[in-house]
């Protein structure tokens, strides 16, 4: 544990205090400063505030910062669906259900533990604790993912994906009937200044995010849409789908303004297609994998004459 105390020497406007410490040169990003501020290791004249106290002349600040909790990886015989895999890169169709990398809550049974028993050269890939890990999909969304097996793979792969090259086509089930066969949605979305667990448009860092979709069938409550995200910001589909009044069908955190009284155990999202160009013979390459028997078993039922 590491304690820093020091006073504010001068008038800082009442600025925010993670953002005085961002500013103030805490070696800290502002998430982990927010974390340690919500866990009381950051601490203004002798108590614990929020992250928008506002920071006067003369606060005494204490932050106890933890030492870091080395992550253990340990490679786990979870089977995998591979569509390709070469020395390069490995395409798998992930299943829903499956987180792809450790975080809290879920220190085991990710993708990256069932990456390192398929690969047994994959650590130090793209970083320790994200072997390999170019892009990720939600928890609960299924559909294909790419994964780096080298260094060179996974800059070349990951400078695809900042340059929104990327082929990339979603199947999204939406509640309501979409009216415009196709559509655009522009709206920069961020961590939601209310609620850190989630991304809206209501929030103190905005990054711009783009999403194309249209109409693939028509139901009575519902739509299936295909979708085509320029950017890739995190849950951009999800929060672009719901701010139309569309949310995803079972998505519990950005679905709740509308009821739906067909029964989802997770949200109706699916990515169907990748496209790349190989890191290394530099051939275009598309992945695809059809939606999985839940969302075909719902699609189903849309379909059948004595539901719809």
């Amino acid at each position: 544990m590491t304690s820093i105390p020091f006073i504010v020497v001068s008038n800082q406007g009442r600025l925010r205090l993670d953002r005085f410490l961002v500013r103030w040169g805490v070696s800290l990003s502002r998430s982990r400063i927010q974390a340690l501020i919500e866990d009381a290791h950051i601490r203004v004249n002798g108590r614990p505030v929020n992250a928008s106290h506002r920071v006067l002349k003369g606060d005494r600040i204490d932050m106890d910062i933890p030492r870091p909790v080395p992550l253990e990886l340990v490679a786990e015989d979870i089977p995998l669906d591979i569509l390709y895999e070469d020395d390069d890169i490995l395409v798998v169709n992930k299943s829903a259900g499956m987180v792809v990398h450790p975080a809290v809550g879920h220190r085991t049974g990710t993708l990256v533990h069932a990456l390192l028993h398929h690969c047994k050269a994959l650590p130090g890939i793209g970083g320790r604790e994200r072997p390999g890990i170019v892009h990720r999909l939600d928890k609960e969304t299924s559909g294909v993912l790419i994964v780096a097996k080298t260094d060179a793979a996974h800059t070349h792969l990951s400078n695809q994906f900042k340059a929104h090259t990327i082929d990339r086509r979603y199947l999204a089930l939406v509640c309501g009937c979409v009216e415009k066969k196709s559509g655009r949605v522009v709206l920069a979305i961020g961590r939601d200044s209310g609620d850190r667990k989630k991304i809206s448009a209501r929030t103190n860092r905005p990054k711009e995010a783009e999403t194309f979709f249209n109409v693939v069938s028509r139901f009575k409550t519902a739509t299936l849409l295909a979708v085509y995200p320029k950017t890739g910001r995190t849950h951009q589909i999800r929060v672009h789908l719901a701010s139309l009044g569309h949310p995803v069908v079972g998505d519990k955190q950005y679905g709740r303004i509308r009821h739906f009284k067909f029964h989802a155990d997770r949200q109706m999202l699916h990515a169907e297609r990748l496209g790349i160009i190989h890191p290394v013979n530099h051939r275009p390459m598309t992945f695809t994998a059809p939606p999985p028997p839940d969302i075909q078993a719902l699609l189903a039922q849309f379909s059948s004459p004595t539901t719809e």
